[in-house]
């Protein structure tokens, strides 16, 4: 339980500066305020100036730092000062303006300074985040009982009449829920389900996923939220689909709240393990976003490969291949999302390549008695040396029949990591030892010849059949003999 205090007292390291240019017409707002009330500290303050127009805050702040016009017209200025950016806003006024799409209306924001702040906090989303704070004093502005709704930890419209306006307010919700671990008032339900989402742009909807995957402790309350607001079936076509693919429920027994077993539980179970797993070993960010991905998207080929098989003296549900559908699904969908490349790390290709293998690491264990190094060569080869990921999300998938978390990698996942470093098998290990220069100082030229060499010699090696550059020169030598004796 949260105390409930008028005033606050934050601190960050351009506060004092700030009351200095403006006095008492500076305000702290959003989500740096809301997290002040709930004694989590955050590191981004949005910043809020009233009764100066963008004109007269640029002039007051240019001597000391870098000023960024974002927009004149909406007042957003982003001030660079001792290598920290703020974002300043005015007060402004939002008015809704149609579109071509049905039940869209696209936002007009424009700047006025002389509006009351407590106008400027009405036109935002969520009481909890309509709350400001003075820097002057610490005083708190609360015109909605946001810090109510903080205390009760649920998410409450601001405007329930404007909120259809912006349908991107509805991934928020989502987002919002899953982060904070808040529950939503029924009444934004009610709400959503006649929000058109189709006309919201991919990069949009792109970064919401990803946030409610990356920043959230359990992205599974963020999952059902997107069910449970009509968002998933508008716009994650192939996830929503999911819940209404049955699985066995012997192999399977996860299910929702209702008794159901389809994918849809045991997907958002594989997602929250896998998210503990990522953050138990360390993960960076784009490695825990592609296993977070990947983890979500493992099973979406289940529903087109779905069907009743008589075995083990029982019908049971079975998906061939759901593997390779759930690959070709996703490629779909990252086309889709123009999901490519982030923060510098191959999403797409790593994403699609766990998903692809994700079976293959249980196989190994699973014949773990005769299999060689020749499988576990070829696996981290089709993995690009990201092994321990492709490891993972097979302990996710396992732990997704669970209701409590793992508190490590199960018995499986343990093997599998110490079989890899035991026959030394890693990502420097499968890079190809023989390169096309050293073909070239065997006298063998450029071009399509070369190339076919080149492949088979790299399937040589990872078929074992050699193990250093100069057994596979060796090797090299006698391919080109054979090459000569078939040209005779």
């Amino acid at each position: 339980m949260f105390s409930s205090p008028e005033k606050l007292n934050p601190q960050f390291p351009e506060k004092d500066f700030f009351v200095q240019q403006f006095g008492e017409h500076i305000y702290a707002v959003g989500g740096f305020v809301r997290d002040l009330i709930r004694k989590i500290p955050s590191k981004e303050v949005d910043i809020l100036v009233t009764h100066h127009p963008v004109d007269s805050i640029i002039s007051k702040l240019q001597p000391y730092g870098k000023v960024d016009l974002v927009g004149k017209s909406f007042g957003v200025i982003k001030f660079t000062l001792h290598g920290r950016t703020y974002d300043i806003a005015l007060p402004r006024k939002d008015r809704p303006k149609s579109t071509s799409i049905p039940g869209h209306k696209d936002i007009l924001a424009s700047a006025q300074p002389e509006i009351p702040i407590q106008k400027d906090l009405q036109r935002r989303d969520f009481r909890c985040n309509s709350i400001a704070l003075r820097l002057k004093d610490g005083k708190i502005i609360d015109p909605f009982n946001g810090k109510k709704d903080i205390y009760d930890q649920i998410i409450r419209l601001t405007d329930a009449q404007s909120f259809p306006e912006d349908p991107l307010r509805v991934l928020r919700v989502a987002r919002f829920a899953s982060v904070l671990n808040f529950s939503v008032d029924p009444q934004i339900y009610e709400i959503s389900k006649d929000i058109n989402l189709q006309g919201l742009s991919v990069e949009r909807v792109k970064e919401e996923l990803f946030k409610i995957l990356l920043s959230s402790f359990q992205p599974s309350i963020g999952l059902e939220e997107l069910f449970k607001l009509d968002a998933l079936r508008q716009l994650f076509h192939e996830l929503y689909r999911l819940s209404l693919s049955i699985q066995d429920s012997i192999f399977h027994p996860e299910k929702d709240s209702f008794g159901h077993h389809t994918v849809w539980p045991h997907t958002k179970l594989t997602v929250d393990q896998a998210k503990r797993l990522a953050d138990r070993f360390g993960l960076d960010q784009p490695r825990k976003l592609a296993l977070l991905l990947a983890s979500l998207y493992h099973d979406v080929g289940k529903p087109s490969t779905a069907q009743w098989e008589f075995k083990r003296g029982r019908m049971t549900i079975t998906n061939n291949r759901h593997d390779l559908e759930s690959e070709k699904i996703t490629e779909q969908v990252f086309n889709r999302l123009k999901i490519y490349s982030w923060d510098g790390f191959n999403l797409r290709k790593m994403v699609l390549a766990l998903i692809r293998c994700h079976h293959r690491t249980s196989e190994l264990w699973q014949n773990r008695e005769e299999v060689t190094k020749k499988a576990f060569n070829r696996l981290a080869a089709d993995m690009n040396g990201e092994i321990e990921l492709l490891v993972y999300l097979d302990a996710a998938d396992r732990a997704g029949r669970e209701e409590y978390p793992p508190p490590d990698l199960d018995e499986p996942g343990k093997w599998l990591l110490k079989k890899f470093e035991e026959l030394k098998v890693s990502k420097e290990s499968i890079q190809p030892l023989i390169m096309g220069r050293d073909l070239l100082r065997l006298g063998v030229s450029p071009g399509p010849k070369m190339g076919k060499i080149l492949d088979k010699l790299y399937q040589l090696q990872l078929d074992n059949e050699f193990e250093t550059k100069e057994e596979g020169l060796e090797t090299a030598k006698k391919l080109m003999e054979k090459e000569k004796e078939k040209q005779g």
